[in-house]
């Protein structure tokens, strides 16, 4: 019987209070929730597809497919993707939360993550009874034949982009002990530092020109404002990618149809992308010159939607000091231990918000 920790969340509650008490209400900076409006075309495209009676097809429609497989080649220089080989998914925290069980992992099987990570990796190591091993150096880990490792670049929390040289390393690492490399990529169009752009695991000059072993994830609640939607996919080795089909038609993990014509049309634009990034970098360069004015030092924080601030003090102190300022922020030990003394401040709120929290601060 797998074990689960207590939701990290609920205890953030008692600041969240505090930080309401503020006479300007609170600024929440705590989860990564999108905002702003989703784009009228994704919005329209789903009202023309409402009448939906029949099931849709859990491996997606043939014009989703090619949406994707198109932006992963525009947009990803994924040069190599195969629309055969893309699998919508309902969102993908249900994908990393599940692919270990679709995998086939069990006992004595091992999944490794980042020191620092989306707790969801341990929970879905949990939820197949295999071991969870957090680590971040693979030559730290010995002699282990891992059945599923996990990288993410962009990093939530951290804002971290792992190079090429790095991630070739990686893939390299896996292949040679018979380990299926999952690579979380919903951040991968917001990178903030030209002289470290995150790339995609499935680039040629990452992988060697295959996919083989390798998986791909990857969301339209950051790129496109369309958390609500509960709408991402999974690409990448055909092989791997037609066992998870087979187990989902069978488990009735289907994208609604809806859904699924308004995501070809969010892949096939990137205007409104482009938008939405000028946006998150005004947020950010606010944010950033507001919390280092107040003694606090960023580290990464490279992509995502996200900073990485310490002010050398536990994390939970952290949290209490802003909450008083009516600002609430993620403690960082909710992604690891070695997020003890940082927090994660998030770019999601409304322009008026980030303005109050500047003033605040």
């Amino acid at each position: 019987m797998f074990t689960l920790p207590d939701f990290p969340w609920d205890r953030l509650e008692p600041y969240k209070e505090r930080a309401r008490a503020h006479a300007g209400g609170i600024v929440d900076l705590s989860v990564g929730t999108p905002v702003d409006p989703t784009p009228e075309p994704i919005r329209e495209a789903l009202a023309r597809a409402a009448d939906a009676p029949g099931y849709p097809a859990t491996y997606g429609t043939p014009e989703l497919r090619e949406s994707v497989a198109g932006w992963l080649r525009r947009r990803c220089g994924v040069t190599g993707a195969d629309p055969a080989a893309v699998l919508p998914v309902i969102g993908t925290k249900e994908l990393v939360a599940w692919l270990p069980t679709l995998l086939g992992a069990g006992p004595g099987d091992k999944v490794v993550f980042p020191r620092l990570a989306y707790p969801t990796y341990d929970v879905g190591a949990r939820l197949a009874g295999a071991q969870s091993i957090a680590a971040d150096g693979l030559l730290t880990l010995g002699p282990v034949n891992p059945k599923i490792v996990w990288v993410n670049s962009p990093s939530n929390p951290t804002g971290k982009v792992l190079p090429v040289e790095h991630l070739r390393k990686m893939v390299a690492w896996a292949r040679s002990r018979g380990a299926i490399l999952v690579s979380d990529e919903c951040y991968l169009e917001f990178g903030w530092d030209d002289e470290k752009p995150p790339v995609s695991i499935l680039r040629p000059d990452v992988c060697e020109g295959s996919h083989e072993g390798l998986l791909a994830v990857n969301s339209l609640s950051k790129r496109s404002n369309m958390a609500g939607y509960r709408a991402g996919f999974v690409t990448g080795d055909p092989a791997l990618v037609k066992q998870l089909l087979e187990v989902r038609k069978h488990a009735g993990m289907i994208v609604p149809a809806p859904v699924q014509a308004a995501m070809a049309v969010a892949f096939d634009d990137d205007a409104h992308v482009d938008e939405q990034r000028a946006r998150y970098a005004k947020r950010r360069a606010a944010l950033r010159a507001a919390f280092e004015g107040h003694g606090f030092r960023i580290d990464d924080s490279e992509a995502s939607l996200y900073l990485w601030a310490t002010r050398d003090e536990p994390c939970w102190d952290t949290v209490a000091h802003l909450a008083s300022l009516g600002v609430l922020v993620g403690p960082g030990d909710f992604y690891g231990d070695a997020g003890a003394r940082h927090v994660r401040i998030a770019l999601t709120a409304t322009d008026e918000r980030v303005a109050e929290a500047v003033a605040r601060l």
